[in-house]
């Protein structure tokens, strides 16, 4: 047995001190292939400092093999050396058998750094030099999958699988094929793969995504069977309740719904779109006071969401609570992402209270935008004729009976402004 063969039975013994004493006569006694193996195992367990000072012993004795130099990257990198590990990377030439594993190093290192154009120019690079190595189509594969480029992501995972790579480090790349899919919008070709796994070997995240897949593919029951299941394994899993949820929605199971929101909101307390989704759930189920609750719960969170917002707001209409509803919507008049509906919101509210100034300034704001809209441009015919404002009457009425011409009510309002000349 070679004394790096006595260190690494040492270490799994967890006996470091025995480890220490057979490391130090390694470097002594055994061969040099021996002692890049050992360097390549004690790179791997994590013992870095012990790791490059055989790289380095065996870089001073062959000072022509680039791999070594890689190697010392790659641990400089892990240790956020970054001049260094680009210190070793330039000393490698073009014409090296190692230049392509320096710029897969390279490209991992601007990754870090978070310089993506750079870090997937040395990965094209790479991948010109040498297209059929499955560890260049690996890496940018998972570079695409990184910065969220499926599309790309595909193509190489794909490629991959077609030549028989089902695995490389540990990532099994049919469940990333099916997860890129999915993310890319392709969701039967998602399925297809996804559902070639077996359930104990999905990620949570491919769980996840094979549950979203179903979703979109209209098949709510398969996707609440997998939610469930992951729910199971893991209830911190946030992203599930919203879909979960969603899939419940569209089997009529609404009160399963709400609970599910529910649970979601005890594990996201801070996610405004969760509440905002309860209270749909619940004005679905009739309960408006819960409704109002999760909004108002949902806008201290975020006051800024208009969506949120603008669904109290018709909720206050709904409840005729029209001083209210003005008070709600007065503060967000100055925003430059006002919703138009907040002016039709306002006019009706306005009206109601007979605030005749603030209806009418809301009417003629809301009126560009509603204009062709039969629901908006009823009650403000009427506002506008008691108004005594004839012109944006009688320009209502025609815009209405374009789309109602049936209404005989308004068909002899119209009539009778037209006998006066109008």
């Amino acid at each position: 047995m070679t004394y790096s063969e006595k260190m690494l039975a040492a270490l799994s013994n967890g006996q470091l001190e025995t480890a220490n004493k057979h490391y130090a006569w390694a470097l002594r006694k055994d061969d040099d292939d021996t002692l890049y193996s050992l360097a390549e195992e004690l790179y791997g367990l994590g013992f870095l400092k012990q790791a490059t000072r055989i790289y380095k012993k065996l870089l001073a004795k062959y000072p022509d093999e680039d791999s070594l130099r890689t190697s010392l990257a790659d641990i400089a990198i892990d240790e956020d050396d970054t001049d260094l590990a680009l210190d070793y990377l330039h000393q490698v030439k073009h014409d090296s058998p190692a230049y392509v594993q320096a710029l897969l190093v390279e490209a991992d290192l601007y990754q870090t750094q978070e310089l993506f154009e750079v870090s997937e120019q040395k990965l094209v690079e790479a991948y010109r030099i040498d297209p059929d190595e499955p560890i260049v189509e690996f890496a940018l594969a998972e570079f695409y999958f990184l910065i969220r480029n499926y599309n790309k992501a595909v193509r190489f995972y794909l490629d991959l699988i077609k030549q028989g790579q089902l695995e490389i480090s540990k990532v099994n790349l049919v469940e990333r094929l099916g997860v890129s899919y999915a993310e890319s919008g392709h969701f039967e070709q998602a399925v297809g793969y996804l559902e070639q796994i077996k359930p104990a070997k999905l990620t949570p995240d491919s769980q996840f995504e094979l549950g979203f897949t179903y979703l979109q593919l209209d098949e709510p029951r398969k996707a609440i069977d997998v939610f469930n299941k992951l729910r199971e394994q893991d209830s911190q899993y946030a992203s599930i309740y919203p879909y979960l949820a969603e899939a419940q929605e569209k089997l009529n199971q609404l009160d399963k719904a709400l609970m599910t929101l529910q649970e979601g909101l005890a594990v996201d307390q801070y996610n405004e779109q969760l509440y905002l989704q309860t209270a749909r759930i619940a004005l679905k189920l009739d309960d408006q006071d819960l409704a109002e609750k999760y909004l108002r719960e949902g806008l201290s969170i975020d006051p800024d969401n208009l969506t949120t917002v603008l669904e109290l707001s018709n909720l206050l209409v709904q409840q005729e609570r029209y001083q209210d509803n003005v008070a709600l919507l007065d503060q967000y008049l100055q925003s430059n992402e006002f919703d138009p509906q907040f002016y039709w919101n306002l006019a009706v509210s306005n009206a109601h209270l007979d605030h005749f100034k603030a209806a009418r300034d809301n009417y003629l704001a809301a009126y560009p935008f509603f204009e062709h809209n039969e629901d908006f441009l009823k009650p403000a015919i009427y506002f506008f004729r008691e108004a005594g404002m004839v012109d944006e009457t009688v320009a209502a009425l025609r815009n209405y009976l374009a789309i109602e011409p049936d209404d005989g009510a308004m068909v002899a309002m119209l009539e009778d402004f037209e006998d006066q000349g109008y």
